[in-house]
C-alpha cells in the first residue's frame, strides 16, 4: 500500500523529471557565459542563442535529411575543418615551392634572375634540379600550420560575429562578415606560419647558407636570436590579411554568384561533383585578386627575411613603385592555382567526412516582410 506521503514524493520526482530539462535550458540561456552553441538533446522546444533566434541562416548546416557526421559548429565540426585547412594549405604550397623559389629570387635578386624561364633555367645550372625543391620542409610545416588557423578559426569567427549581428543582419552584411572573420583568423595563423617562412626565404634566397631546415633554424637562432623568426610577422600581417580578405569574401560571393547566374540549376539539385567544379572555378577566380591585392607586401616579405637589420619601410622605399611588382605573373598563375586548389581540397574533406554545407545563403522571411516583398 503506498501512502500519501510516497505518492507525493513519486509525483514531485516525476515533475522534477520533466521540469528539470527546461530549467537547464532557462539557466544555460540566462548565462551571459554560455556558447552561442549550448543545446540540450531530446529537449522538445526551439534552440535559440544568446539573441533570440538562433542566427545561423548565412552558415546554416545542411538540411536535416542529409547524411551529416556531426552538428554544425561542434567541436567536431571545428577540428575536422581544421584538419581540411592542413591538407590544403601544407600539400598546395609544397607542391608550388618551384614556383614559389623562382618568384622570391626574382623579387630579392632581379639583376641576376631577369624572368621565370631565367629563374628556372639559372637555378637547374646551379644547384640542379633539386635545388628547385629548396625549403620545402619549413614550406610544408609553416603553411599546414597556418591552414589549420586560417580554415579553423574563419569557421568559428563566422559563426560568432553571425550570432552577434543576428540573422537579418548577417544577411545583409555578409560581405563585411567575411571579411571581418578572414582578417581575425589570419592574425593568429600569420603568427603560426611565421618561423618556417622566415626560414623558407633565407634557404631559398641565399645560396650557400643553407641547404635544409636543420641547419637553418641553429644558424639564425645563433645569429639573431628568436627575433629572426618572427620579424617578418608584420609584413605577413600586411601580406596574408588582405590576401585572405579577399580569398574568402570573393570565393563566398562569387560562389553565390555563380549558382544564381551560371548554374542551370539549384545547388540542392546539383551532385557533389558537380559542386566541387562550382568551387574550384570560384577559387581560382578568388585567387587572382587575391594576388593582386597582396604582392607588393609579398615582395617586402622576402626581401626582409633575406637582409639582416632592415626594417619594413627602409625595404619598400628601396624597391619603389616599380620594384615592388616584381615576379607579379609568377604569383598571379601561383596564386590563383593555389587558392583553387585549396578550395577543392577543402571542400572535398567536407564532402568525405560528411560535414554540414552551408547552401547560398538567402534572405530571411522576417526581411522579406519589413521589405515588403511576401504578403
Amino acid at each position: 500500500m503506498v501512502s500519501p506521503s510516497s505518492g507525493v514524493s513519486v509525483s514531485a520526482s516525476r515533475q522534477d523529471t520533466t521540469m528539470y530539462p527546461t530549467a537547464l535550458t532557462q539557466l544555460a540561456r540566462a548565462n551571459p557565459f554560455s556558447a552561442p552553441l549550448f543545446s540540450l538533446q531530446k529537449v522538445e522546444e526551439p534552440q535559440q542563442s544568446l539573441h533570440g533566434q538562433r542566427t545561423r541562416r548565412l552558415a546554416a548546416a545542411a538540411t536535416a535529411e542529409e547524411d551529416v557526421s556531426c552538428e554544425f559548429g561542434s567541436s567536431k565540426y571545428y577540428a575536422l575543418c581544421g584538419f581540411g585547412g592542413i591538407l590544403s594549405c601544407g600539400i598546395t604550397h609544397t607542391a608550388v615551392v618551384p614556383l614559389d623559389l623562382v618568384k622570391c629570387r626574382l623579387q630579392v635578386n632581379p639583376d641576376k634572375y631577369k624572368s621565370i624561364g631565367n629563374g628556372f633555367s639559372v637555378t637547374v645550372r646551379e644547384d640542379g634540379v633539386r635545388g628547385l625543391a629548396k625549403g620545402w620542409a619549413p614550406t610544408f610545416i609553416g603553411y599546414s600550420m597556418q591552414g589549420l588557423c586560417k580554415f579553423g578559426f574563419y569557421e568559428v569567427f563566422k559563426i560568432l560575429y553571425s550570432d552577434i549581428l543576428g540573422e537579418e543582419n548577417t544577411y545583409l552584411w555578409r560581405t563585411s562578415l567575411y571579411l571581418a572573420a578572414s582578417a581575425s583568423a589570419e592574425f593568429f595563423a600569420d603568427i603560426a606560419l611565421a618561423p618556417m617562412e622566415a626560414v623558407k626565404v633565407r634557404i631559398q634566397t641565399q645560396p650557400g647558407y643553407a641547404n635544409t631546415l636543420r641547419q637553418c633554424v641553429p644558424k639564425m637562432f645563433a645569429e639573431e636570436g628568436l627575433w629572426a623568426f618572427y620579424k617578418g610577422v608584420v609584413p605577413l600581417w600586411m601580406r596574408q590579411i588582405p590576401y585572405t580578405m579577399m580569398k574568402f569574401a570573393c570565393f563566398e560571393r562569387t560562389v553565390e554568384m555563380l549558382y544564381k547566374y551560371v548554374v542551370p540549376k539549384p545547388r540542392s539539385e546539383c551532385s557533389k561533383s558537380e559542386q566541387l567544379v562550382v568551387t574550384f572555378v570560384a577559387g581560382y577566380i578568388a585567387g587572382v585578386f587575391c594576388a593582386i591585392v597582396s604582392h607588393p607586401a609579398d615582395s617586402v616579405v622576402s626581401v626582409l627575411n633575406k637582409e639582416k637589420g632592415s626594417t619594413a619601410v627602409q625595404v619598400l622605399k628601396r624597391l619603389g613603385p616599380k620594384g615592388v611588382w616584381k615576379g607579379l605573373v609568377a604569383r598571379i598563375i601561383m596564386i590563383g592555382t593555389l587558392t583553387a586548389l585549396q578550395w577543392f581540397i577543402y571542400d572535398s574533406v567536407k564532402v568525405y567526412f560528411r560535414l554540414p554545407r552551408p547552401p547560398p545563403p538567402e534572405m530571411p522571411e522576417s526581411l522579406k516582410k519589413k521589405l515588403g516583398l511576401t504578403e
